[in-house]
């Protein structure tokens, strides 16, 4: 499946989000999704698991944060998604973005869970009920292993930026993330490339996922001439 820039629909209401988020996206100054917004969240509410290839700026965080958001029960205190990411910087950045589009929602409880910070300020806001969880994978297998993160009511896990965490060396994390996750799960995996390991977490973990891929946009100017000097760290 490919989308381009061309195939856009005209207004989020027509991707079957309701009214709280539309409002949400509204206040954001959104006017049309994005190529992979278009194609994702009707994919993501009609339940299907998801792969798909996109660069940082292309709005992938809206297009899994939209449709969780819209599946959420909120009167819910468990824990029904979770995202993983390679960076505490980035974990701050979806759960900010989270908070941002559920603020008409009525109290969605989001925390970024991140090493770094001290674990219990996290055990507390656990205990509290929480309903998204945006982590790196490290602090997210502690709070398993600690059983402070009750898993039993997810309904979606997220890996956002899979090559990233590959890089990383996360990737064997990640895959005992996802074996102590309920197997009935939706998932989703964003990626900017597709390396070998990244597609056998996708046939491993994945159930009949449908493909969105979009189209790399030139990112600068063809008259500017650009180069580089590789110097020592001193």
């Amino acid at each position: 499946m490919k989308a381009t820039t061309e195939e856009r629909a005209e207004t989020f209401d027509r991707l079957g989000l309701g009214e709280p988020l539309l409002k949400a996206i509204a206040d954001v100054g959104y006017e049309t999704p994005s190529p992979i917004q278009q194609k994702t969240i009707p994919l993501l509410l009609g339940g299907r698991d998801v792969v798909g290839q996109a660069q940082t700026g292309t709005g992938k965080t809206a297009a899994f944060a939209l449709p969780i958001l819209e599946r959420l029960n909120p009167a819910g205190s468990g824990v029904q998604a979770l995202v993983l990411t390679p960076t505490r910087e980035l974990a701050l950045q979806v759960a900010e973005a989270f908070h941002t589009y559920a603020r008409h929602m009525g109290g969605v409880r989001v925390l970024p869970v991140y090493g770094g910070q001290p674990i219990g300020q996290q055990l507390r806001r656990l205990q509290g009920g929480v309903q998204v969880v945006v982590g790196t994978p490290g602090r997210v297998m502690d709070h398993l292993r600690r059983e402070s993160m009750n898993l039993s009511e997810l309904k979606t896990v997220v890996l956002d930026e899979a090559d990233e965490m590959l890089r990383m060396g996360f990737l064997e994390d990640v895959e005992w993330i996802l074996e102590h996750t309920p197997p009935g799960r939706q998932t989703a995996l964003f990626s900017a490339t597709m390396p070998r390991e990244v597609r056998r977490i996708a046939e491993r973990h994945l159930n009949d996922p449908a493909g969105v891929e979009i189209e790399h946009q030139t990112l600068t100017v063809p008259t500017v001439e650009q180069r580089y000097v590789n110097v020592s760290e001193g």
